[in-house]
């Protein structure tokens, strides 16, 4: 039996797409013969031929609507957009340490970024009759850190709403729209973060795991995900073989949380 996913010529744009799960899943798209176009705020210089990349603040209705413009033109359409872009610079302090200006940053990141690409590339998407959208939000919708991401987790608890929301409407005009809801992966922001916290606590690379493991509730799986992993589920359900999977959403993280 063949286990194709039938995304060789398809067309895809992934933002956030040169490090951590947005380099992945643009890899994982290209391996599966996908045409992609990913975005980052610089083009790496390493770049090949395989993937095409666009310079673009995405925090910005400028930036999404540069991209979106570059886009179309580059692929003359798109079938799959991947929603990546996202994190937090929030400083700690809980809420107090948040004012209206890192509440505008959190949400035009994680939520703004990708409801302004959206309403861009939907058009093109539904005079078609297909297409698919996958928002990465987070786990930290559920259960998010007091000391440092309230504003990031309620951001990504709007994200998660708005795609429920979407997917309801555009899902009758053959638009899939799917969440993905990681909890901690080990990116290359992970890492350094991981050698900051071993020199300020003294401790090495297991001790420090185990410390944001720990802040987490745990994580039953033992380790963070890997980025390839993610991104796998994302191609899959990205694919053909995911066509009646539509409007849920999919939590990857090795069991951290409690509830189903």
């Amino acid at each position: 039996m063949s286990f194709d996913l039938g995304l060789s010529g398809q067309r895809a744009l992934v933002t956030g797409g040169t490090k951590g799960l947005g380099a992945a899943v643009v890899h994982a798209l290209s391996d599966a013969g996908a045409r992609v176009v990913a975005t980052a705020r610089s083009v790496p210089a390493d770049v090949g031929d395989s993937v095409r990349y666009i310079a673009a603040d995405l925090t910005t209705a400028a930036g999404c609507a540069t991209v979106a413009d570059q886009t179309l033109a580059m692929l003359d359409g798109v079938d799959i957009l991947v929603n990546v872009v996202g994190g937090s610079n929030a400083p700690p302090g809980g809420f107090a340490a948040l004012d209206d200006a890192e509440w505008s940053k959190e949400l035009d990141r994680n939520l703004m970024s990708a409801v302004r690409l959206d309403r861009a590339l939907l058009p093109s998407m539904i005079a078609r009759g297909s297409g698919v959208i996958i928002h990465v939000t987070s786990i930290q919708r559920v259960l998010p850190l007091p000391e440092s991401t309230t504003a990031y987790a309620a951001a990504k608890a709007a994200l998660s709403t708005y795609s429920k929301s979407l997917s309801k409407e555009v899902t009758p005009k053959g638009i899939r729209v799917i969440r993905v809801a990681p909890g901690w992966i080990e990116t290359e922001a992970a890492a350094a973060l991981a050698q900051r916290l071993a020199q300020q606590t003294g401790t090495d690379e297991a001790g420090v795991k185990q410390i944001i493991m720990n802040a987490l509730g745990g994580i039953p799986l033992g380790r963070p995900a890997q980025p390839r992993e993610v991104a796998d589920l994302i191609t899959f359900l990205a694919s053909s073989r995911a066509t009646a999977i539509t409007g849920t959403e999919y939590i990857i993280d090795g069991g951290t949380v409690p509830t189903a």
